[in-house]
């Protein structure tokens, strides 16, 4: 389980999933008026990285039902591979399908998505980043799904690093502020990664002389973040480089090679496409 998956996360978004439908599944209750045990294997039909197992446990445990799984979180699996059995009435299963799926065929679909952008840029050094463009209510699940496909954590949240972006750089010009002055504020706060993005030499320079650990390269071409990589490197060393905007599987390892540290990538979480996996019940 990742860190930022806690039990208490776990637990809100798989209720959140069940309330969704309802307290009363009417169809059952006037179709499967005994109790039936039966079983159901969820099988992951496209194939592709697992990833939501522990999300979809807790759905079904809140539904009175047991999974045993046969696959782990991010293992990669072929077409057709049984990824383990759910088990319990059918009533209840019947309930916990659905939100069941529609978690793990998310978290899924976007491990999936994220190990094809690490495979791109392997043996480079470069690593994969998510970002905050994630499903509303479901952070802890997209990044632990990207964690699952082999990428990295970038800020999770607003409050634990420093990423001074567009509007950031006008509201000092505005203010007629430093950014020196506002990053050495976030140190003396306890805050040590002061990430900025850049769009110029001129921002470049005064990012690396306010002492950014990071210079964060927005919308640029690879032969940008190379020239631009090598100038933040000779001026402040140890300063990382992160490439992002417009990165895609056919040009995300040219950024790579370009030097870049990082590379963060919005589709991993907001584009999505969810895996194919279904759940077969067996009476």
């Amino acid at each position: 389980m990742s860190a930022l998956s806690s039990r208490r996360e776990i637990e809100r978004i798989a209720s959140a999933a069940l309330a969704e439908d309802g307290k009363l599944d009417i169809t059952s209750a006037l179709t499967i008026p005994s109790r039936i045990q039966a079983g159901a294997i969820i099988e992951y039909r496209s194939g592709g990285v697992l990833s939501g197992l522990v999300y979809a446990e807790e759905v079904a445990r809140s539904c009175g039902c047991v999974i045993e799984w046969s696959a782990a979180e991010s293992d990669s699996v072929f077409p057709g591979t049984a990824l383990g059995l759910v088990q319990g009435d059918l009533a209840d299963i019947l309930r916990a399908e659905r939100p069941l799926l529609n978690l793990v065929q998310r978290a899924s679909g976007i491990a999936t998505l994220t190990r094809a952008f690490v495979d791109a840029v392997q043996a480079t050094g470069a690593r994969i980043l998510h970002t905050r463009k994630t499903a509303p209510g479901l952070r802890s699940l997209d990044i632990a799904a990207v964690l699952a496909g082999g990428g990295q954590a970038h800020r999770a949240d607003l409050s634990h690093q420093v990423m001074v972006k567009d509007n950031h750089w006008r509201a000092l010009a505005r203010e007629g502020a430093g950014l020196r002055q506002a990053l050495a504020e976030a140190r003396k706060r306890g805050v040590t990664a002061l990430y900025v993005e850049v769009e110029s030499l001129e921002q470049l320079e005064l990012a690396c002389s306010a002492g950014a650990t990071r210079l964060v390269v927005d919308n640029q071409p690879p032969d940008t973040v190379r020239a631009w990589g090598q100038l933040a490197r000779d001026r402040s060393h140890g300063i990382e480089v992160e490439a992002t905007g417009g990165i895609t599987l056919t040009n995300v390892r040219a950024y790579a090679e370009a030097g870049a540290d990082f590379i963060s990538i919005g589709a991993l979480t907001h584009s999505v496409t969810a895996a194919d996996i279904a759940v077969e019940v067996k009476i």
